[in-house]
């Protein structure tokens, strides 16, 4: 059965291809990923590694947790499942929209933004 490895603490010049190798010391690897930011394409610092069996996982975990892999030292458990959250707000889909609040027109009345001359 096919196990997921949580592996955090990575250099950001890690490649998954170096990830893949030095997990490999512990048996068959079925996949890995770097999670890398979507604008810059820099690694983030963690990644998945899946492993084909608990004895593969047991092993890796004591192969690398707390040790050190390219200049940083990893944090490696079992990787939990992805839990529902709520979605993500961004400046697209905020909802109602308030106009004004900066300049512009004749607010001569002293609002709340200051406007101007009280006549």
């Amino acid at each position: 059965m096919v196990k997921k490895l949580y592996v955090g603490g990575l250099s950001y010049q890690t490649t998954e291809d170096s990830l893949r190798e030095a997990f490999a010391q512990a048996g068959t690897i079925v996949s890995v990923v770097v999670i890398k930011d979507k604008f810059s394409g820099q690694s983030k610092g963690f990644g998945f590694v899946e492993v084909e069996s608990e004895e593969v996982m047991n092993a890796a975990i004591s192969m690398w947790d707390g040790k050190e892999f390219e200049g940083r030292t990893l944090r490696v458990n079992e990787a939990r499942p992805m839990e529902d959250r709520p979605p993500r707000r961004d400046n697209y889909s905020r909802g109602p929209q308030r106009s004004g609040g900066y300049g512009g027109g004749n607010n001569r009345g002293g609002g709340s933004y200051g406007g101007g001359d009280n006549y």
